[in-house]
């Protein structure tokens, strides 16, 4: 796609990444939520179902917020909010580090390198019980981690190495973290009704909006305020709610097997069957060829970085500003998810990709207005212009990201849903992260530095023409139209 704005969400959850908020494309896929492997959910049925324990009368979006409710929403919630430190890591790698716009991408890209490899750690949570515990134990852990992580940038990061390991290590205990807490939400919609489900959906959903719309207003301010090394120690204490609330999830001990079997034959056995199975479905035509379109789709060429030296350099937007356009894009988006819902979930996918890569590519090139400072020509300030066309931006971003978790949902076979789903989640997010570093490949040529813009217009063309390239291959996706109860159906696998 052509546009350019981060999705906040469950959907989107690279809290640790350094991504710009004025952009001039579309960063598809900021890490959507997706669920853990089939086989967990079956044999991992340790939470009691909630009216045999639930004693709360407070619901939320209809879910009896009983501990273990809550304990789902907090994490949820503790995953938007870590955006806090999202402005703080951008200016700290700008100002602090003077890195070069292209640096910047690359670390960028290098933080999303855990959410590529998410079915990885719902095996593990499920292969490898800490002290009895499969779910409880790894979020403490993560909780821990997360905090670790951003100590070391309040405290000893000072060079770009350093700083390109904590933030990966961030990224790891979020992505690890929401694995585990999708496997939870999963168990707790099996066998409940569809409006259950949907329920459960809403609140996790909600939680993650609520969260990163209240960082989105002080992200900003406080680095203006206190600086980023303030932001990133006050960033450290969020995940340890992650840690805390652990201790509210509903699940029985089970016991370990023993260190010779989970490490020798049984480990391998059951990772050879797994692997095996998630093969067989990949390579059936009627899933690999749309995930090669997923993954090329993703994979064109971002110039995110570029355009945040650009409006902080040049045209001197404030971290206080940025916190501002952040809130109205954190908003903006949840207007896209009902865009999608009310218009768009009922037109074939091959047309939405078409119409959205269109327009998107359209209105991704108002970029070169704001560069070229056309804009003040037509009498509108850079800063109601940034805010305007992020508002927009961010609206049809997030509207023609929805398509991409329906298509993955549904071309995963029966039986292995969860599994694909993480999959090809995964697989949509390494096409991101490529394409991250071919933009910061490009700004290189470019010669687009912390100080010079001259073929910054040139690069946001070149970015959002290459939107256009994976069109001929629409032919690769289902042509039908699903039908009511099948849209529902896949919807509900997409959140």
């Amino acid at each position: 796609m052509s546009v350019s704005v981060q999705i906040p969400s469950a959907s989107v959850r690279r809290d640790a990444e350094t991504e710009p908020l004025i952009d001039s494309r579309n960063r598809k896929g900021d890490q959507p939520t997706t669920t853990i492997k089939e086989d967990s959910v079956l044999s991992n049925k340790t939470v009691p179902h909630k009216n045999k324990y639930s004693l709360s009368s407070v619901s939320c979006f209809g879910v009896d917020l009983t501990p273990d409710n809550f304990a789902v929403a907090m994490v949820y919630f503790v995953q938007g909010v870590l955006g806090l430190a999202r402005l703080a890591v951008s200016f700290y790698l700008k100002d602090d580090l003077h890195l070069d716009p292209a640096e910047t991408a690359v670390i960028s890209g290098f933080s999303s390198l855990p959410w590529l490899v998410k079915p990885l750690y719902g095996f593990i949570s499920d292969s490898f019980p800490l002290f009895g515990y499969r779910r409880r134990s790894y979020l403490v852990l993560s909780g821990l981690l997360g905090a670790f992580s951003w100590f070391l940038m309040a405290t000893f990061v000072d060079s770009k190495y350093s700083a390109a390991f904590s933030i990966l290590i961030g990224s790891l205990s979020v992505a690890f973290s929401d694995v585990v807490v999708d496997s939870m939400v999963v168990e707790r919609a099996r066998g409940e009704s569809q409006s259950m489900s949907g329920s459960l959906q809403s609140l996790c959903w909600g939680s993650s909006a609520f969260g990163g719309i209240v960082s989105a207003y002080f992200s900003g301010s406080l680095v203006d305020a206190y600086g980023v090394r303030f932001v990133f120690g006050a960033t450290s204490l969020l995940p340890l709610i992650t840690s805390a609330v652990s201790v509210l999830v509903k699940e029985q001990p089970v016991r370990s097997p023993a260190r010779g079997v989970s490490l020798g034959n049984g480990f391998i056995e059951s990772s050879k069957n797994n692997f095996t199975q998630l093969w067989g479905a990949v390579k059936q035509p009627s899933v690999l060829l749309p995930t090669l379109f997923i993954f090329l789709w993703q994979a064109t060429p971002q110039s995110d970085s570029a355009m945040f030296y650009f409006t902080t350099n040049k045209l001197g937007f404030t971290p206080e500003f940025l916190g501002r356009v952040k809130l109205v894009t954190s908003v903006a988006s949840l207007i896209g998810v009902g865009l999608y819902n009310g218009f768009l979930k009922k037109v074939p996918l091959r047309k939405i990709f078409l119409v959205m890569t269109l327009v998107g590519t359209a209105l991704g090139m108002t970029q070169v207005l704001l560069v070229t400072g056309l804009n003040r020509q037509l009498g509108i300030s850079d800063e109601w212009f940034a805010i305007g066309d992020s508002l927009i931006i961010t609206v049809l971003g997030q509207a023609s990201f929805m398509p991409v978790l329906v298509l993955a949902a549904r071309i995963c076979p029966q039986g292995m849903e969860a599994t694909l789903f993480a999959t090809l989640m995964s697989i949509s997010n390494g096409g991101s992260v490529l394409g991250g570093l071919i933009g910061a490949g490009l700004t290189q040529v470019f010669g687009v530095t912390k100080d010079r813009f001259d073929n910054l217009a040139f690069l946001i063309v070149l970015c959002n023409l290459s939107s256009l390239l994976p069109l001929p291959l629409l032919g690769l996706l289902p042509g039908e139209e699903p039908d009511t109860k099948e849209s529902t159906d896949i919807e509900m696998k997409s959140n």
